[in-house]
């Protein structure tokens, strides 16, 4: 299974042949293959595209390994979120937080939700991604401690991203101290990279403000 990179010459190419980059001001990614400095980035962004998501990102051999989880992360280990691999993203993409123009692929809005380091738990990644168990620590802004992917199994999918099967994953934190029954995405709504709304983010890119502050909780348009 191709999950992982390692398999894949050219990681970033399925990345770019969906995207027009004369038009959209996503990173076109120019470090393909090369590692950042220091700790290994984790990422999550929250996209209100045809439909609200959120996109987390780990970074392995130069690219920003990602998933599309529709219900966003949760901090109760009882509760598995589904979480279903899209293509590798540039490591740029990391910082990215913006309008993507209607018409796009993935046209909507874009915040940088949560970001900081992960760290492997498994000795061999490639391996644990092959298997479909990888277990890591966080130690992001919002989310922080373990947690784990679990691949379950192929089933068709029905997030917008062609209609094809794909192996579906389940994204979910382990039980430590940074465990909880509250719910992040609604405590925690603004970006860590401007603080700002997803409506706030729209506006400010002239792009569509009503559709980007659907994804916004009540709290966070009244913050």
């Amino acid at each position: 299974m191709k999950t992982s990179s390692t398999k894949n010459k050219a990681p970033l190419k399925e990345y770019r042949k969906k995207r027009n980059f004369d038009v959209t001001g996503e990173p076109q990614g120019t470090r393909s293959g090369a590692k950042s400095a220091g700790a290994l980035l984790y990422v999550i962004q929250k996209h209100q595209a045809s439909h609200l998501h959120y996109d987390f990102r780990l970074e392995w051999r130069g690219v920003l390994l990602s998933w599309a989880v529709p219900k966003g992360p949760s901090l109760d280990p009882s509760v598995k979120r589904l979480a279903t691999p899209v293509e590798d993203h540039p490591l740029e993409y990391g910082g990215f937080e913006g309008v993507i123009p209607e018409g796009e692929y993935g046209g909507g809005t874009v915040m940088l939700w949560d970001r900081g380091a992960w760290t492997p738990e498994d000795p061999d990644v490639d391996a644990a991604l092959e298997k479909g168990e990888l277990k890591f620590t966080l130690a992001g802004k919002k989310l922080r401690g373990s947690w784990v992917l679990v691949r379950t199994k192929l089933v068709q999918t029905k997030l917008g991203y062609g209609g094809s099967k794909k192996p579906q994953w389940l994204l979910i934190k382990h039980r430590d101290r940074y465990a909880s029954p509250d719910d992040v995405l609604v405590d925690q709504p603004r970006s860590v990279l401007t603080k700002r709304t997803l409506a706030e983010i729209a506006r400010a890119q002239h792009g569509d403000a009503a559709k980007a502050a659907k994804g916004d909780p009540v709290k966070a348009a009244e913050g």
